[in-house]
Order: C-alpha cells, then structure tokens, then sequence
C-alpha cells in the first residue's frame, strides 16, 4: 500500500492537469490539454526554490487554486465509497467528499515539493470525438528505474474536462482507497470513516510535505 500511495503521488506530475491554461478547457481534447499543461506544471516545480524547499503554504495554495478545479472529488469519494455512498446523508456525503478532499491536496503538494528530473510521455489516444468520458495514457519517466505506467479517467463536464481517477502501475487510486473505506465504515460507519480520514488529515497537516507524501 506505501508503494502505492508513493507511486499515485509521483502521478501528481500530471495530474495537475491545468495549473495554468491558456484556453478554456472545454476547448481541447483531454489528451491535449493534459499533455501541455503538465509539462508547464513540471518546469514550475523544477524552477520554483520555495516549493523545492518545500514551502508548504506555496505549495498549497498552488494545489488549491491551480490544480483542484479540474478533479471532481464528489465523484472520486463516491466512487471509493461504493455503495455505502448511497446510504450515506447528504451531509455525510459533504463532510466525506471534504476530508478525502484533503488527504489527496497533502498527497499532491507533498509530491509537487519532491519533482526533480522527471518527464511525461503520453501514448495516442484511443477515443471517439464524440466520447464524453475517456482514458488519457502516459508514463513518468524518472532518472533512476523503470518508467511509470500512468493512466486517467476523464469525463467531460459542463465546465470542461474533469480527472476523477488515477491509474499508477495498474492500480486505480479509486479501487485502492475502496478497501481503506469498506473497512473502517465497517468498524464505525460512514461517520467512523469520516473520523479516520479528520485524524488522519490532522496529523499529516503538523508534518513536512515531503512526509505526507509518502505516508
């Protein structure tokens, strides 16, 4: 689960999607967009001292206001929820979407601070024009190892289109986190869940960046 959770964090290199679009992003193919912004996004990391040193409010505050719009946590927490998504209350549902909300902003900010000599090359997409929910493929190429598989799922909103799944070496971050919150929902429901994921953001909001990253 570590190695995982280490690899979806290295996919922060592209998951921030559009930090700083020039266009609007309804105006190009997923793949394009996903393609050129990333490759922004890691020059700035690689040039910025502050986020290299791990300036945590620089750090995110760039994930806030750059990277955020173009995830849809609702539909990410619900889908790592299952079926006890259904169940839960609409203020559950909030509190749940706000807290693994959280969890992922220290996840990618804490892998914004550790970008160094990585790249991204991304493989031809395989969708229709018309498709309103497609697969853009890639791999992170790192100066030391083999290269990173890495894969998105991206639907097409009213706003543009929006990320709501991560694919790192096979293991979606949806089908990962599904088992963590079947489990603690088991033990204390959906408010037990809820709790885990608030403990669990406190304790990485008190440690470097680069910590919460690989925790």
């Amino acid at each position: 689960m570590k190695l995982i959770k280490q690899l979806i964090a290295v996919a922060t290199v592209a998951l921030a999607t559009s930090a700083y679009a020039a266009v609007p992003a309804a105006a190009e193919a997923p793949d394009v967009l996903v393609k050129r912004i990333s490759q922004e996004v890691i020059d700035t990391a690689k040039s910025d001292k502050s986020i290299q040193a791990g300036d945590q409010k620089k750090v995110m505050d760039l994930v806030e206001s750059k990277i955020l719009p173009y995830v849809d946590f609702q539909r990410m927490t619900a889908l790592a929820a299952g079926r006890f998504w259904r169940d839960a209350t609409p203020e559950q549902q909030k509190q749940l979407s706000n807290e693994f909300r959280t969890l992922l902003i220290f996840t990618y900010s804490g892998a914004l601070s550790q970008i160094k000599n990585e790249t991204v090359e991304f493989k031809p997409l395989r969708a229709d024009p018309a498709d309103t929910e497609v697969e853009v493929r890639s791999q992170v190429n790192v100066a030391r190892g083999e290269p990173i598989l890495l894969n998105y799922r991206v639907a097409k909103s009213p706003a543009g289109w929006k990320i709501y799944d991560i694919n790192v070496l096979g293991a979606w971050l949806v089908e990962t986190y599904k088992g963590t919150f079947a489990s603690e929902i088991s033990k204390g429901g959906v408010d037990g869940l809820i709790k885990a994921l608030s403990e669990k953001n406190k304790k990485l909001a008190n440690r470097p960046l680069k910590a919460a990253a690989k925790s």
